[in-house]
């Protein structure tokens, strides 16, 4: 995506900024081990685990073990999931990065991970992510192996982890959804409320956003629900599963969309890991809506100077297709 809504200006993992340069993965894999040792992990899944690591070298090959069997949906290929993970290096015993140190809201939960299991993850090499397919929701898995097979030529040597260290990734699948790429909300929609944009929204293509005429943009938040769903209603820390086209309210022009980048895709929502009108326009709406939202710059870039779309009133079309 060229910009999508998640909050660019703020690091808000380690590992993503310490060890990758681009984005994340490598070729083949190889589960098992042969001589040497693979790292011990305690605790239970929902708190933060404790890695061990025995004496001796550790195991020549990438390792991928299940520590704790989970009981609820299987994770297929595709699915959405929402996870918890830590990363340490086999002789450092210390934490290079993951979602236990992660900020909190002051009211919410703190943030996870939302990914799409065979998809690019900005925060999770590709074996680490895949290694929760096949799994259960509630599962917790260790992978194991050297940085250059996990992370592969991606990895930002400049962090101090070499090609040869051996790092210790274990992964919580807290959440798992399955929604089609494809899918968007159904329905008769409402007629734009007196001031808001006109919104035609044809089927499997961005939607159509029409900024009124001779009308400024709102200083504060501005949304309507354009048709109204029957699902559960949004909660904070959830991933948000969701269609949706942004364009600026100052020239109407489309910045980005999600039918552009493949269909379907999922944030953390409530967590301040989007932008702030998200957070504050979605939580509380339910499965099966479509949201209209304005959003003034104090509730979108306007905190990162650097942002193309600093100074711009962002106007967002949001299907709510599930949460994970």
């Amino acid at each position: 995506m060229n910009y999508n809504v998640k909050r660019r200006a703020v690091a808000l993992l380690a590992v993503p900024a310490l060890l990758f340069t681009a984005a994340c993965g490598s070729d083949g894999d190889d589960n098992g081990g042969s001589a040497g040792g693979v790292a011990s992990v305690s605790g239970k899944v929902g708190q933060k685990p404790k890695i061990s690591v025995p004496e001796g070298d550790p195991s020549e090959k990438t390792v991928t073990k299940t520590v704790v069997k989970g009981d609820g949906k299987e994770i297929k290929k595709s699915d959405f999931v929402r996870l918890d993970w830590t990363v340490e290096k086999w002789d450092g015993a210390k934490e290079l990065g993951g979602t236990w140190t992660a900020a909190s809201t002051s009211k919410g939960p703190r943030q996870q991970a939302v990914e799409r299991i065979g998809q690019q993850s900005q925060q999770l090499p590709a074996k680490v992510l895949d290694a929760v397919e096949g799994e259960k929701q509630g599962s917790r898995v260790l992978v194991q192996g050297t940085a250059g097979d996990l992370i592969g030529e991606n990895l930002n040597t400049s962090s101090g982890i070499a090609k040869k260290d051996v790092l210790i990734w274990v992964v919580d699948a807290v959440g798992a959804a399955t929604v089609d790429s494809k899918a968007e909300v159904k329905g008769e929609q409402a007629a734009p409320e007196p001031g808001m944009p006109v919104v035609k929204a044809p089927s499997q293509k961005p939607a159509v956003i029409t900024i009124p005429k001779n009308t400024k943009a709102p200083k504060d938040l501005k949304e309507q629900v354009l048709i109204k769903g029957s699902g559960p209603k949004v909660e904070a820390g959830q991933g948000l599963i969701a269609q949706y086209t942004g364009v600026k309210w100052e020239d109407g022009k489309t910045f980005d969309s999600s039918w552009n980048h493949g269909g379907a895709t999922a944030f953390q929502i409530g967590t301040g890991s989007v932008v702030q009108g998200w957070d504050k326009g979605l939580v509380g709406k339910n499965v099966g809506d479509r949201v209209l939202l304005v959003i003034p710059p104090d509730l979108a870039y306007g905190g990162n100077p650097q942002s193309e779309l600093a100074k711009n009133t962002l106007v967002f079309v949001v299907d709510i297709l599930g949460t994970v």
